[in-house]
């Protein structure tokens, strides 16, 4: 019973000054790292120092505890710290933190790197001016080059309101495929052939970019929609009865929609491309000649109204009669790719860009 009695006694008293000798070992670990370094030299056995050696610099503190390695642990330490301080060696700097991996990591840099810029040639509330040629892609039989010139004016960087015109008499002409269908099989395919287009139209920007070519130059483009309406200008080709008929230019309203790209070699002139499709009415020629039971007697006057007896006009319903020239009204797609430059005016203007 006394030895139990004891036993607990002296575990209360181990529990109770268990925290202080903890308390005081932290304390006494805290004062050894606040002393000065270099009380930490030599062997800890009470060297003294002049007043030269302790106002000394750094250097030779290094170059003392470099070159005293016997001088104990803590000595090394200071020696180590000194050597860092004057670019001297031992553990210190670069080499005793990383080693080669630092080394590498601070090799020159050969790669090339671009930073993003931002919209290089401005649209907003500037003039467009793109000078074009067109050539038609749907039409077999019949070739529709022709020269436009289109005008624009930027509302916002992504909107334009402007016209489009195209000129296309005097290089219309007959494709081989219709020439030799024509000749050869008696093929009889009506076409048509235009004077001019005319429409005034919208345009809307919805991607920009850039682009890297050769690894060297840097381009920026856009592609953009538009949409308008206008008016055509075109004419049958006569090819069922070419002796005879004779067609006058026809005008009708034009619908047209497209894709382009523009590719800017500088902020105000660069390249562009579109696809447009012109959407239009288009009054074909007749397959047959004149009416059945009717004489095809030519006219004293072929530009006299017809007339149904005696008279110097064609007679009605024969074949010199222009009513019995046209047939049927078909809604016609000419799709056309048009490529030539665009250029922005003014040339260089100023713009605040938000940085």
């Amino acid at each position: 019973m006394r030895r139990r009695t004891i036993a607990k006694a002296l575990l209360t008293v181990a529990f109770a000054t268990a925290p202080t000798a903890a308390f005081a070992q932290r304390r006494n670990n805290q004062q050894q790292q606040q002393q000065p370094t270099g009380d930490q030299g030599g062997d800890g056995g009470g060297m003294t120092f002049t007043t030269d050696e302790a106002n000394g610099s750094g250097d030779q503190s290094g170059q003392t505890g470099a070159t005293g390695g016997t001088t104990g642990g803590t000595g090394d330490t200071t020696g180590g710290a000194g050597g860092d301080s004057s670019g001297g060696g031992g553990i210190g700097g670069l080499d005793g933190v990383g080693g080669p991996e630092v080394r590498a990591q601070t090799r020159p840099m050969t790669e090339r790197i671009f930073a993003v810029q931002q919209i290089y040639a401005l649209r907003n509330r500037r003039f467009e001016l793109q000078p074009t040629v067109g050539i038609s892609l749907n039409d077999p039989y019949v070739s529709h080059t022709g020269i436009g010139l289109a005008a624009n004016y930027w509302i916002t960087n992504v909107l334009a309101a402007g016209a489009n015109f195209m000129f296309n008499q005097p290089f219309n002409g007959r494709s081989d495929v219709d020439l030799r269908a024509s000749r050869s099989i008696g093929l009889v395919v009506p076409i048509n052939e235009y004077q001019l287009l005319a429409q005034a139209n919208f345009t809307y920007v919805p991607v920009y970019g850039k682009f890297l070519m050769f690894n060297r130059f840097i381009f920026h483009y856009d592609f953009y929609l538009m949409a308008g309406v206008g008016i055509t200008r075109t004419r049958p080709i006569p090819v069922v009865d070419p002796e005879v008929r004779r067609f006058d230019w026809q005008t009708a309203i034009l619908f047209n929609a497209g894709i382009g790209l523009r590719v800017f070699f500088n902020r105000w002139i660069g390249f562009v491309a579109e696809i447009r499709n012109y959407i239009y009415p288009e009054r074909l020629e007749r397959l047959t000649i004149g009416t059945p039971g009717v004489a095809d007697l030519p006219p004293a006057d072929p530009n006299a109204p017809c007339q149904m007896g005696m008279g110097s006009g064609p007679t009605c319903g024969s074949r010199y009669d222009p009513a019995t020239w046209f047939g049927q009204t078909a809604l016609t797609d000419n799709v056309m790719i048009q490529v030539g430059l665009t250029m922005l005016f003014p040339f260089n203007p100023s713009f605040r860009l938000q940085k």
